[in-house]
């Protein structure tokens, strides 16, 4: 990584010597509680202050939000007196980025839940619980406003090129907030997810008490190579979030889409009707097959439903794709 720029070089391999040097002198708490993760508090504990947790790299080969938050907190280092939040920045799987590799043994994004079943001696498992841990730490005796912002790319193209996966248990005024933000970051689509698929932002937003969500920025794309002028939206409002300045105006808001249902891979017999070209957000009519699993037929109950993340490659037990319907 010696030829990509210093700020992204140090945030893709978690040195954050420099950054966390300028926060200290500022007169901020700083602390690096696990490798890949950096907290930055008031001195003086404060109530009022809201806590929000950015992580990035979950998945190590999703690298344009690496390279987003790095210009962000670097710019924001040598300014430090603007940070208006308490800050924990996480680069999800180190190993991985370093890899170039999705993962190094298994998806982190499943991993945040006590059942493991045959993932739970996997690389990613560890990391999962060290991450868990740190990140309990970092809202514990945190006030009201809690946010996790956990930014990814997606594999495949998009009909949204932009957009998220929020928890529905999300209290509303949070959510109300949390779905602002994301109108002014560009967000184009919200998928509200009533279950849990073992995800970070989910983890948080059900235990920690915060407004988590999962964004997808576009498309994955190689470190120090990646269109930054596709995040400028979200990197705009994200700093805005950070600095704790006035909201800025929504591009348009979102369309609102609920899950009609996740389909399951139940058996290595699994197969989808789908092709893995298959853009998300591709539309589909009722009664069209989705899947095939052994005796188990996933079919379109809905006039439309439209299909996100397809994967038949995932493994037995895990999420091979999720089907939505539109509702704002």
């Amino acid at each position: 990584m010696s030829a990509l720029p210093e700020a992204v070089r140090a945030l893709a391999e978690a040195d954050f010597a420099s950054v966390a040097q300028r926060f200290e002198s500022a007169g901020f708490a700083v602390a690096q509680p696990a490798s890949g993760v950096l907290t930055v508090k008031a001195a003086t504990p404060d109530a009022g202050r809201p806590s929000v947790l950015v992580s990035v790299g979950v998945h190590g080969d999703e690298t344009g939000p690496i390279e987003m938050v790095a210009w962000l907190v670097e710019a924001l280092s040598r300014t430090p007196e603007a940070l208006a939040v308490d800050l924990m920045l996480c680069v999800g799987n180190i190993d991985a980025i370093r890899l170039a590799k999705r993962f190094v043994d298994a998806d982190l994004n499943r991993m945040f839940r006590a059942e493991r079943g045959a993932l739970a001696g996997t690389f990613e498992a560890g990391r999962a619980d060290v991450l868990i841990d740190v990140t309990r730490a970092f809202f514990e005796g945190s006030g009201p406003q809690r946010w996790h912002l956990d930014l990814h790319t997606a594999i495949r193209p998009s009909h949204y090129p932009m957009f998220a996966i929020v928890p529905e248990l999300i209290a509303d005024r949070a959510r109300e907030s949390l779905i602002a933000w994301m109108g002014e970051a560009g967000i184009q689509a919200i998928i509200m997810n009533p279950a849990s698929a073992g995800t970070y932002s989910y983890f948080t937003s059900e235990h920690l008490g915060a407004a988590g969500t999962t964004v997808e920025l576009g498309r994955v794309g190689t470190l120090g190579q990646n269109d930054l002028s596709q995040f400028a939206d979200a990197a705009k409002a994200l700093e805005r979030l950070l600095r704790g300045q006035p909201a800025g105006e929504a591009k348009a808001a979102p369309h609102v889409f609920a899950t009609a249902r996740s389909i399951m891979k139940l058996s290595d017999a699994f197969s989808m009707r789908v092709g893995r070209e298959t853009w998300n957000f591709t539309p589909m009519k009722r009664g069209e097959v989705i899947a095939l699993d052994g005796d188990t037929v996933y079919t379109v109950e809905h006039d439309e439903e439209l299909v996100v993340f397809p994967n038949p490659d995932v493994r037995v037990g895990l999420r091979a794709g999720i089907m939505v319907v539109r509702i704002h």
